[in-house]
C-alpha cells in the first residue's frame, strides 16, 4: 500500500510539473514591456495667449479667461463627481440614491457637512464654505486644480476651496495643460489629514519612486502618470473609490491592459477567474510611509491641558493628538482580503446601526457569486461617536475659523470633554437637519479601502504557499470555499486518494490486459 501511495504522488508531482509548465496559447501575445514608451501629447502653449497675459484677482477671473476658449468644458465639470461629490447609484435595498462624500460617512474626519471651509480645500471649485454655495456657477469651477503644470498652484487653508493669496494666478494660468501625478496627489495622496492616511497605497513618495514600490509609477518601471490608466472623457475620469460609490460601473481593472490571461502558465491564468490581480501582486502596502489603521476618538482631550499635546511613534507619526484622540500606524502591511462582486452599501447619514462593528462601506460578494472576486483591502478601525438613544452615527463639528461655535477641534479644552463633546455633536447634527437625542458614546466601527496601487515586481508577487498552506495562509479569512492545501476535510482527501489511486490502478489494469492481448494475438498468428 506504501508502494502504491508513493507511486502515486510521483504520478501527481509529474502531472503538476508538466501543468505548470505548459505555456497559455496566448502567451506570446501578452508580453509586457517593463519600460513603456509613450509618445507625449501635443499641449498648447497658454502663454502665448492675449486673454492670459492679464493679471488675474481671483480663480473665478481665470476660469472666465479659459471659457472664451473652452466654451463647454466648464459644463462637463459641472456634471462630474469631482464636482458634485454625488452621483445617482442604484443600492440592493435603497434603491437609486444620490451618495457622495455630501451624505456618506467615513471614519476618518466623518463628514464635511459643518467643515466645508476646511474639508473643501480638495473641491475643484471656489468658495464652497456652507449651504449657499452655487454649484450652477459657471465661474466656481478651479481649472487650476487639475490642469496646473507650472507646480506653484495651491489651495489656501480654510479657504474653502479658493487659491491660497500666495499664489500668482497670472503666472499659473500661462503655464497649463495635461493633469499630472502632482495635480492628482495634492487631494488623492493626503486626503484624511495628512501623507498617506486613508488609502495607504497612495502617499508622497509615488511622485518619485522606484519599481519596487510601483512598477507602474516607478521612474525605473513604467514612468507613468494617473491619467494613463484613469482615462477621462467629458471630464468624466474612470475609475471609483468604493469608499463614496456602489455601483460596478466605470471602474479601472487591470485586465484592461493586460487582459484576463496574462501568464505564460495556464494554471495561474485560471486564478484570475477568482482572484483579482491585485491579490497576487500587492503582497503589502504602504512600503514607503505608514498608513493609519485605527483611530481612537474617545481620547480626545484626555491626557494634557495643552490642545496641542501629541505623541508620536518611532517614524514620526503622531500615535496621539490632544484633539483627535489616539491612532495605530503600520507600514509594509500585509492587506486583509475580502470578496467583491464590484457592488457595495454604505452607511448615510441618519441610518439605524444594525450590527457592530458598524459597517461604514461594505463590500458585497461571495464564493458563489460569480461576479466576485478576492481583492486585497486595508481596513480602517475606529472608536467614533454615536447617539445611543436614536442608534446612528453622529456627524459632530469638528472645525470653524472662530471660537465658541461648537466646533470640536477648536472648543476642546481638557476637563470638560463631555461638554464639548456634546456641543459638537449637538450643531453638528443641527448642520444636516437630523436630531439628536443629547446622548452620545463610542462604537466601533470598520472602512474598506480596496488597495489598487504599489504593485511590486513579478518575482515579487505571492508565490503558491502564500495563500495553499495550512498555517498563516493569506486567505485563512476566507472560509466560504474548500481550498486545496489550505483546508482539510477527510471525506474530500479520501475520495481524491481514491480516485488517484483509481485512476493509477485502472491505467496498469489497462496496460496490463493491452500486454497480455498483444502476447495472446502474436501466439494464435505463430
Amino acid at each position: 500500500m506504501r508502494a502504491i501511495l508513493i507511486a502515486v504522488v510521483m504520478m501527481f508531482a509529474i502531472w503538476i510539473i508538466y501543468i505548470l509548465s505548459k505555456d497559455s496559447p496566448n502567451s506570446n501575445l501578452l508580453v509586457l514591456k517593463e519600460k513603456i514608451e509613450k509618445e507625449e501629447p501635443m499641449v498648447v502653449d497658454h502663454s502665448k495667449f492675449e486673454i492670459l497675459k492679464k493679471d488675474f484677482a481671483s480663480g473665478s477671473d481665470v476660469t472666465e479667461a479659459c471659457m472664451t476658449c473652452h466654451t463647454e468644458r466648464h459644463k462637463e465639470v459641472m456634471n462630474s463627481s469631482h464636482w458634485n461629490w454625488t452621483r445617482e447609484e442604484y443600492i440592493e435595498g435603497r434603491g437609486i440614491v444620490k451618495i457622495g462624500k455630501k451624505n456618506v460617512i467615513n471614519n476618518f474626519c466623518i463628514g464635511i457637512n459643518g467643515n466645508e471651509k476646511l474639508c473643501n480645500t480638495c473641491h475643484a471649485g471656489y468658495g464652497w464654505a456652507d449651504s449657499t454655495f452655487d454649484f450652477n456657477e459657471p465661474n466656481n469651477v478651479d481649472c487650476l486644480a487639475c490642469h496646473d503644470n507650472s507646480g506653484k498652484y495651491k489651495k489656501g487653508k480654510n479657504m474653502a476651496g479658493q487659491p491660497d493669496p500666495s499664489v500668482d494666478l497670472s503666472y499659473v494660468a500661462r503655464h497649463v495643460g495635461i493633469p499630472k501625478m502632482e495635480n492628482c496627489g495634492t487631494c488623492h495622496f493626503v486626503s484624511g489629514g495628512g501623507n498617506n492616511v486613508k488609502h495607504g497605497d497612495l502617499e508622497a513618495a509615488l511622485y518619485s519612486t522606484t519599481k519596487d514600490v510601483d512598477v507602474h509609477m516607478g521612474i525605473d518601471g513604467a514612468d507613468m502618470e494617473c491619467v494613463e490608466c484613469h482615462t477621462a472623457e467629458n471630464h468624466k475620469i474612470k475609475g471609483k473609490l468604493y469608499s463614496v460609490s456602489s455601483m460596478n460601473k466605470d471602474r479601472m481593472e487591470c485586465e484592461a491592459c493586460h487582459t484576463s490571461t496574462p501568464h505564460s502558465q495556464e494554471i495561474i491564468n485560471e486564478h484570475t477567474v477568482k482572484v483579482a490581480c491585485q491579490t497576487c501582486h500587492i503582497p503589502v502596502y504602504a512600503k514607503v510611509n505608514a498608513t493609519k489603521m485605527q483611530w481612537d476618538w474617545s481620547k480626545a482631550f484626555t491626557k494634557s491641558k495643552d490642545p496641542n499635546y501629541h505623541e508620536s511613534d518611532s517614524l514620526g507619526n503622531h500615535t496621539h493628538l490632544s484633539k483627535k484622540g489616539e491612532f495605530v500606524w503600520e507600514r509594509n502591511v500585509e492587506p486583509e482580503y475580502r470578496w467583491f462582486n464590484g457592488t457595495a452599501d454604505h452607511y448615510l447619514l441618519g441610518d439605524k446601526i444594525k450590527e457592530v462593528p458598524v459597517q461604514i462601506n461594505t463590500l458585497n460578494g461571495s464564493y458563489a457569486d460569480q461576479d466576485s472576486k478576492i481583492i486585497p483591502v486595508k481596513i480602517h478601525r475606529t472608536n467614533q461617536i454615536y447617539d445611543t438613544e436614536y442608534k446612528q452615527l453622529i456627524q459632530p463639528k469638528l472645525f470653524d475659523t472662530e471660537a465658541g461655535k461648537g466646533a470640536l477641534w477648536v472648543d476642546g479644552q481638557f476637563g470638560q470633554i463631555e461638554k464639548v463633546w456634546d456641543n459638537a455633536a449637538k450643531v453638528g447634527m443641527e448642520n444636516i437637519g437630523l436630531p439628536y437625542s443629547g446622548e452620545y458614546g463610542f462604537i466601533e466601527t470598520e472602512m474598506y479601502w480596496p488597495i489598487n496601487h504599489m504593485v511590486s515586481p513579478k518575482e515579487n508577487s505571492l508565490q503558491c504557499q502564500d495563500c495553499h498552506t495550512r498555517k498563516d495562509s493569506r486567505l485563512e479569512g476566507l472560509t466560504d470555499f474548500y481550498m486545496p492545501g489550505r483546508d482539510y476535510n477527510k471525506a474530500v482527501e479520501f475520495f481524491g486518494i481514491f480516485m488517484l489511486i483509481g485512476t493509477l490502478l485502472a491505467t496498469i489494469l489497462h496496460g496490463i490486459i493491452r500486454i497480455y492481448m498483444t502476447v495472446k494475438n502474436k501466439g494464435e498468428g505463430e
